[in-house]
């Protein structure tokens, strides 16, 4: 069997991502405390909402901190692929709090839009610019990342939704100020809410396919195969597995029945082409490849085990 590794990536940034989102964990509890009493003593149910919202911030920039941390960590005879899987899994557990905490956030909301409370304003007003300011700060710090990485993207919708659902505490604060109408505080709830479910569901979706080794999206398995049974020396290609490891990893397994019985140096030729291949192509950059010649074995080109 041959392994080879073609590595694409550089890890110079990975300390930078973590700094980022320290500093961004530390924003977010400082505008969670600060909430949480200002939503006391003003009474507003907003200013509340908004900390139990900032306080998953701080549930998943942790996860998504650690899940950093341990992709770092090396791998070992128990762990042959280290933590390379951390990442897609905090992601997975963000989307599906984002999605908790909208529908907690809808169900609050509806019931405030029943039953308004008179709200003492101006803290309202000056907490929410708290929120605006300290969540701001850190969408910048992410935003790079988050382009790149599923993980600090997770954390990043988190923190943008955050930010937008200070703005809207903020309108609400002026709107109760200027003009009572405490109202207004529940639509731009349910608004920030079903916002959250949207990008929620959407990186559920998005982990849930790397975690079950779904073939990415934007690889034609069918077209590979045929490119690789392209070769003359190449009888068949079959059992086929191509999968997301994480990120910055796709791996493609396969068994390819050859035409006549080659020599291994001639067969590690042949697999220096396949790689350069699929890495140029589809920047499949982990292969394993299975050599045969005359195995009496099925030869379709997916089989489930």
């Amino acid at each position: 069997m041959s392994h080879s590794h073609t590595h694409n990536h550089t890890h110079s940034h990975t300390d930078l991502k973590g700094r980022n989102l320290f500093i961004s964990i530390f924003l977010n509890i400082l505008i969670t405390a600060s909430q949480i009493i200002g939503g006391l003593v003003s009474g507003s149910l907003a200013l509340l909402s908004d900390a139990l919202h900032n306080f998953s911030d701080v549930l998943s920039l942790l996860v998504s901190y650690i899940a950093n941390r341990l992709t770092k960590k090396k791998a070992s005879a128990y762990r042959t692929f280290g933590y390379k899987r951390a990442e897609i899994l905090a992601a997975f557990i963000n989307a599906a709090t984002l999605v908790i905490v909208a529908v907690l956030l809808i169900i609050e909301a509806i019931k405030r839009f029943q039953n308004p409370q008179e709200i003492e304003s101006n803290l309202v007003i000056w907490l929410s610019l708290l929120g605006i300011v300290a969540n701001g700060l850190s969408v910048i710090l992410l935003k790079k990342d988050s382009d790149v990485n599923m993980n600090i993207r997770s954390a990043y919708i988190h923190l943008l939704t955050d930010m937008m659902a200070s703005v809207a505490v903020l309108i609400g604060g002026l709107l109760m100020k200027f003009y009572q109408i405490y109202w207004v505080d529940s639509i731009l709830t349910l608004v920030i809410a079903i916002y959250l479910i949207f990008m929620g569901l959407d990186l559920l979706k998005e982990s849930t396919k790397v975690l079950m080794l779904f073939t990415p999206d934007d690889i034609p398995v069918k077209k590979i195969v045929d490119e690789i049974n392209a070769f003359k020396s190449i009888k068949n290609v079959h059992h086929v597995h191509i999968w997301q490891l994480n990120e910055e990893e796709i791996h493609l397994e396969a068994h390819i029945d050859f035409n006549k019985d080659i020599t291994l140096s001639e067969f590690d030729y042949i697999l220096q082409d396949i790689e350069t291949l699929v890495f140029k192509k589809y920047q499949i950059n982990h292969v394993n490849i299975q050599p045969e010649f005359g195995k009496d074995d099925a030869k379709d080109v997916i089989v489930q085990d």
